[in-house]
């Protein structure tokens, strides 16, 4: 089985052929688009890995978006002591799903 770490916009992930990760909102791709990435730091497979200096020369991974979606709600609560002050907020990160359609060495 191979795998190649890549990088997207600042975060790292070990991806396969055939996976699916969640990373933040790329708005300018649109559900079925085909992403190129060439920021790819490692390539392995059963037989040899090759780390690149800082990124692997001529590897690219090819992701395809299968949707735009929100993450899970989370609250931030905000508290002080003695002064009666407290303040709830929610977020909802705009995320991303891509699917690995091929890994090129």
């Amino acid at each position: 089985m191979s795998y190649a770490v890549i990088q997207i916009s600042g975060k790292q992930f070990k991806v396969s052929e055939g996976d699916t990760i969640t990373t933040d909102r790329i708005a300018d791709k649109e559900v079925g688009d085909k992403i190129k990435v060439s920021d790819v730091l490692l390539i392995a497979d059963e037989k040899a890995s090759t780390v690149g200096t800082p990124t692997v020369a001529g590897a690219e991974v090819t992701l395809e978006v299968v949707e735009h979606a929100k993450g899970e709600k989370i609250r931030v609560f905000k508290y002080k002591a003695k002064s009666k002050y407290r303040k709830t907020q929610g977020h909802r990160q705009l995320q991303t799903y891509l699917k690995v359609v091929k890994i090129k060495a």
